[in-house]
């Protein structure tokens, strides 16, 4: 059995475009049934007016050949048009019960093993929080969500199924660092682990010492004796 994939703003357009033609043809045939319908004789003798009679009913045919025409092409632009009609109900209806049916069969592997047979996980919304993981069988793992406070780490990705890619993990809060990737099983990848949080406190300024003195302003400063020299001014008995 084969499929049919159907584009319904293709089919839609291609209607469109058809009811345009068939307006251009009956306009045309219009314009031309006044000049052909009626062929005026050539003379006054019969020959010319036969010639003429014949042209005209072979005009006159295909005016209603051409209504003929223009009749089935209407239908067929009507019928292109309930065609899209009808495809956008079955798949409105279609993806209305989609939702139930994806619910009942993950009901059972969700409820055992905490997780869902079919799907992807959910993306982690409060601030370092896990991303949950994929479906067993196929499904690709949530992003963690990013730590907003001081020392909060970022969330883990959450893990992939059988086909998928593992989530990201979430960047980290100041000082801490990111959540892990979600790992992959089968088939897939798996995820970016998240950035480390900014430096926490930040490193203070180191504040910048006295600038050395030049050789001018040392001798304009002489420097005091040392102890050494001074002790030698002394007299030796009063020492």
């Amino acid at each position: 059995m084969s499929f049919v994939m159907v584009a319904q703003d293709l089919v839609a357009a291609a209607a469109t475009e058809l009811a345009g033609i068939g307006s251009t043809i009956g306009s045309a045939n219009a314009a031309a049934a006044a000049t052909t319908t009626g062929v005026a004789a050539a003379a006054a003798d019969e020959v010319s007016a036969a010639v003429a009679a014949l042209f005209s009913a072979h005009a006159q045919e295909y005016q209603a050949a051409s209504a003929r025409a223009a009749a089935f092409h209407n239908q067929f632009v009507q019928a292109l048009n309930a065609g899209v009609s009808s495809y956008a109900s079955a798949e409105a209806a279609n993806a209305s019960g989609l939702p139930d049916l994806l619910g009942l069969i993950n009901a059972p592997a969700q409820s055992l093993l905490g997780r869902p047979l079919i799907g992807n996980g959910a993306n982690a919304t409060t601030p370092g929080g896990n991303g949950a993981d994929g479906g067993i069988l196929w499904g690709n793992g949530g992003n963690g969500a990013p730590g907003i406070a001081v020392g909060q780490a970022g969330g883990h990705g959450g893990n992939a199924g059988l086909f998928g890619n593992g989530g990201n993990g979430g960047a980290g809060g100041p000082g801490v660092n990111g959540g892990n990737g979600g790992s992959a099983w089968l088939w897939g990848n798996g995820g970016f682990g998240g950035a480390g949080g900014p430096a926490w406190p930040a490193p203070m300024a180191s504040t910048p010492g006295p600038a050395p003195r030049s050789p001018a302003s040392l001798a304009r400063f002489p420097q005091a004796a040392t102890p050494l020299a001074a002790t030698a001014l002394i007299p030796r008995f009063l020492r």
